[in-house]
């Protein structure tokens, strides 16, 4: 199990921590626990939307493929610590692993919010 810490570029949302499982994406953990991070594509790594920053613990989510990298270039504002949130994967249950998500401001994001 992970904590995964999210923070968010809109101040109105306070930050928030939860509880991660292997197998469990950061998509799915925020929207499963009342966080909402858009998703146009429904979370099948085929748009942009769910771009978020992991600023601490990547080395314990799946590794980025080419496919995601293609899209993030696609994001708004893309940095090295930007991933899709809907392919950040908890590869493994680890003892008081942290991962901090930054949520960039989803007001910018035109499309479907659900």
């Amino acid at each position: 199990m992970a904590i995964v810490k999210f923070t968010f570029e809109d101040k109105t949302i306070q930050p928030v921590s939860l509880q991660m499982l292997k197998g469990d994406n950061i998509l799915d953990l925020a929207e499963n626990n009342g966080l909402h991070i858009n998703s146009n594509c429904g979370g099948v790594c085929a748009c942009s939307t769910c771009h978020v920053y992991v600023e601490k613990g990547d080395n314990l989510l799946s590794e980025i493929s080419d496919r995601e990298e293609d899209f993030i270039d696609r994001a708004i504002n893309p940095r090295l610590s930007s991933r899709l949130s809907c392919q950040c994967e908890l590869l493994k249950n680890t003892p008081d692993a942290i991962i901090e998500v930054y949520v960039p401001d989803q007001s910018r994001i035109i499309g479907h919010e659900h």
